[in-house]
């Protein structure tokens, strides 16, 4: 019998486990920053949803939200934090665990 709490889906990070905001993690996880527009269609969603789910991970520091302008547009960038990262890393190798003979 295995000790409670020793089931890697304990690891999950509940705010992770819905597939937007995993995917919003995993686009920005490999780069310094990206613009809304380019994660928005990277993760097919609409601005609404990708704002909502952004705010979500913002709220939880995983992600900063950086407004600017571009040639007197306004722009939008994404960048994960260290915190944000972490959880990713911690998510995935959760996830790994669990598709694999852990015991």
């Amino acid at each position: 019998m295995t000790p409670p709490g020793s089931h890697p889906r304990h690891d999950l990070d509940p705010l992770l486990n819905a597939p937007v905001r995993l995917s919003v993690i995993a686009a920005l996880a490999p780069l310094d920053k990206a613009e809304f527009g380019f994660v928005r269609d990277l993760v097919e969603v609409s601005d609404s949803v990708l704002s909502k789910q952004v705010a979500a991970l913002e709220e939880a520091g995983y992600v900063e939200v950086h407004k600017g302008r571009v040639a007197r547009r306004p722009r939008t960038w994404l960048a994960t934090t260290a915190e944000g990262r972490a959880a990713y890393q911690r998510h995935l190798a959760a996830l790994r665990a669990i598709a694999t003979d852990w015991s």
